[in-house]
């Protein structure tokens, strides 16, 4: 497994029949699609072993391409040992690597991506709530989802395929397969069924320890043996190389792996640039008649730059939240490198929570947020706006 500790774009094919070798794979049941012969001719995907029924899907078949390694070749953790903050100190977790918080009701968790990295996939139980923690590397997303869905309560793995490059998950429940961005079933008996998103935001750890103290973490003992701390993608997100396994074509508005924060209300979509937080983290908005704010700052590293994460370089992160607060609309701004209030002067902090001032205390409401590669989130969003363009 320790071989696995350089590797580029250039040879990210290779990386998959790695990901392969250090996985234990699932075992395969007859194929027993009902799709018709011309449906699976020319097909980009291996059909043998799947009981998913092919002749169901919303998106054309002809967009699924092998990503390597078959079916739960990256393997997700279908039990996860979640640990205290003071025990995870022997874990090794860098202050500013990036995990993923998610929050159901006053439990907090913090989903590590050194881990992720190697999995994709964490089907979890927070507070009673049934929820998959999924993250794609090639499109740095990652989602948590209510499992719930057609009156069941699923478990995710990887199906080893993609669409526009991003992961397709598949559910051991019916075998319908399930794109990552958008939580929506494409293919098989459950088609055009969405999950339901649940609260989650990027954070470096040591951020997380800091307003969460009572917050506890995934462990390292995943039971699996993997090198957690060490990107399988090495410069991934650095190279000048187009996005890996996307077969369509870039939107211009943006490079194709600028890092965005796309903020969903409703049906509507606006994407901040990280480009354009980097100059003024804060911007005040509206998506979908709402009227939101996005807050941005350094100290969180990619997952996917260099070797060993705690060496990669520092990217930042964003929380997206609702400016209505008590039936007053807040407009932040930056002052004196805090988020301040234009209305009160109270003083905020990344996670949407006032520190200081009059509104101390006080939280604001989320709003669905996913931070991610331009190129993905424009393949499946191609009518999102870019915030601050015509």
């Amino acid at each position: 497994m320790k071989a696995l500790r350089t590797v580029s774009q250039r040879n990210l094919a290779a990386t998959a029949a790695a990901l392969v070798a250090v996985t234990v794979l699932s075992g395969c049941g007859g194929w027993r699609s009902s799709a018709p012969t011309e449906d699976r001719a020319g097909l980009d995907f291996d059909v043998a072993g799947w009981k998913t029924d092919f002749s169901r899907h919303s998106a054309p078949l002809s967009q699924f391409h092998s990503g390597g390694p078959p079916r739960d070749g990256i393997a997700p953790i279908d039990h996860p040992k979640p640990i205290s903050i003071t025990q995870a100190r022997g874990d090794g977790f860098d202050a500013r690597e990036p995990v993923i918080v998610v929050r159901v009701g006053n439990a907090v968790r913090a989903y590590p991506e050194e881990i992720l990295v190697w999995h994709e996939i964490v089907n979890d139980v927070l507070s009673g709530l049934p929820i998959a923690v999924t993250y794609c590397p090639l499109c740095n997303s990652g989602v948590a989802y209510d499992r719930r869905a057609a009156g069941r309560t699923l478990t995710f793995g990887t199906t080893g395929n993609l669409r526009n490059s991003d992961l397709v998950m598949w559910d051991r429940q019916t075998e319908s397969w399930w794109q990552q961005i958008g939580g929506e079933a494409v293919v098989g008996q459950l088609t055009g069924t969405k999950l339901r998103a649940v609260d989650a935001q990027v954070l470096s750890w040591a951020d997380f320890k800091r307003r969460y103290p009572n917050g506890d973490v995934l462990s390292i003992d995943t039971g699996f043996d993997r090198p957690y701390g060490d990107n399988p993608y090495v410069e991934y997100e650095t190279a000048r190389e187009p996005p890996i396994f996307f077969k369509g074509r870039s939107d211009p508005r943006l490079p194709a792996k600028e890092r965005v924060v796309a903020v969903t209300v409703d049906k509507s979509t606006v994407v901040f640039p990280f480009s354009a937080l980097r100059r003024n983290p804060v911007a005040n908005g509206n998506v979908g008649g709402e009227p939101v704010v996005v807050l941005y700052r350094r100290g969180v590293r990619s997952a996917l730059d260099a070797q060993a994460i705690t060496q990669s370089r520092d990217v930042g992160t964003a929380g997206a939240f609702g400016r209505r607060l008590h039936g007053r609309t807040l407009r932040f701004e930056l002052r004196g490198g805090n988020f301040v209030d234009r209305e009160t002067g109270s003083t905020w902090d990344l996670t949407g929570r006032a520190v200081a001032g009059p509104l101390r205390r006080e939280q604001l409401r989320p709003v669905f947020h996913d931070e991610q590669f331009w190129f993905a989130l424009a393949a499946f969003l191609p009518k999102a706006k870019v915030f601050g363009s015509r």
